[in-house]
């Protein structure tokens, strides 16, 4: 067995030489190989890129991968499953949040017959907000997706070959690769994992970002929110028929008008607002299209260096498929 570590990277300088050294060792204790370090830099603006090139020519094994400009988190991982050839792909943070100790764990798991083995975070060491923030994210996108997501999984797992080949496979701009991997199936569990500190540096998830990831979460494998606009809709018009109903009856049998200027500028208000907030979640969906009708890249590398010779990854795939392919 080769196992290919996947390892996005933005400003880590200061972690970087403890996540190699632990990554090292524990490929060392893992039988089989030779095992890769592929790991990309999404633009960073320290020395990263110069670390990176550094390390990897004193050790084959790492591979560097360097962006023409910041792509993103999502995209960063998108390259290094783009670039990986071993028949496991572990996808995991480089701030060490996510401890490389656990990875023979997951292969073990992995031995037992499952394609995904992802961890359940515990006891994260985060500031309050943040974790409420977390819990709050993965109890709302649940529910709402097409597809049965763990909770308090992220994108530290293990994935076989044929889980990261599907994978490759999808042509999505807005990628969230925790549902995607949900989406693909095959025999899936995980296992509790202790969410460890940052190890240098500050978090690069700001709250914006992680609205955004959910957005991504939510509308990328959901259509839940314009049924709940269909739903609303319906409401609204039901509530409006029984109020005009109750106002003809108040006319014609007690003389009446029914008063209620107030309640009536208030109900306009209300229901331009509902009107305007559910324009937005279809203009969201539309400028999702808008998106993919372009057709562009979600990445572009400016440089690529190290890692075993070419003809040897090569064949690696080669022999991977083939294994794939025998099957039953």
């Amino acid at each position: 067995m080769r196992v290919s570590v996947a390892v996005p990277l933005y400003n880590e300088e200061a972690a970087l030489p403890e996540l190699l050294q632990r990554l090292r060792t524990v490929l060392d204790g893992i039988p089989g190989g030779p095992h890769e370090i592929v790991i990309v830099d999404d633009g960073s603006s320290d020395r990263t890129g110069e670390i990176l090139r550094r390390e990897s020519a004193r050790d084959t094994r790492l591979v560097g991968i360097v962006f023409s400009r910041n792509f993103g988190h999502q995209a960063a991982l998108t390259a290094a499953l783009d670039h990986v050839t071993g028949d496991v792909a572990i996808l995991m943070d480089g701030d060490l949040q996510d401890p490389p100790e656990v990875i023979p764990q997951f292969i073990e798991k992995h031995k037992q017959g499952y394609d995904v083995v992802y961890a359940q975070r515990m006891h994260r060491k985060e500031a309050w907000w943040l974790r409420f923030c977390y819990y709050l994210f993965y109890r709302t996108v649940a529910p709402l997706s097409g597809v049965q997501l763990p909770l308090d999984a992220g994108d530290f797992a293990l994935m076989s070959r044929r889980v990261t080949d599907e994978i490759r496979r999808m042509p999505e701009h807005h990628r969230y690769l925790r549902g995607m991997r949900a989406w693909v199936g095959f025999r899936q569990t995980g296992i509790p994992v202790e969410r460890a500190e940052r190890y240098a540096g500050k978090p690069k998830y700001t709250l914006i970002k992680l609205i955004t990831l959910a957005a991504d979460g939510i509308f990328s494998f959901s259509i839940i929110p314009l049924r709940f606009a269909a739903i609303v809709g319906v409401s609204a018009i039901s509530l409006s028929v029984i109020y005009a109903a109750y106002a003809i009856y108040v006319k014609l049998f007690r003389g009446q008008t029914p008063q209620g200027f107030t309640a009536l500028i208030v109900s306009i208000t209300f229901l331009a607002g509902v009107q305007l907030f559910f324009m937005g979640i279809i203009g969201e969906y539309v400028g999702r299209l808008f998106e993919a009708s372009k057709a562009r890249p979600n990445y572009i590398v400016a440089q690529r260096f190290g890692g075993v010779p070419s003809d040897f990854a090569a064949d690696s795939r080669s022999v991977a498929a083939r294994a794939y392919a025998d099957q039953p």
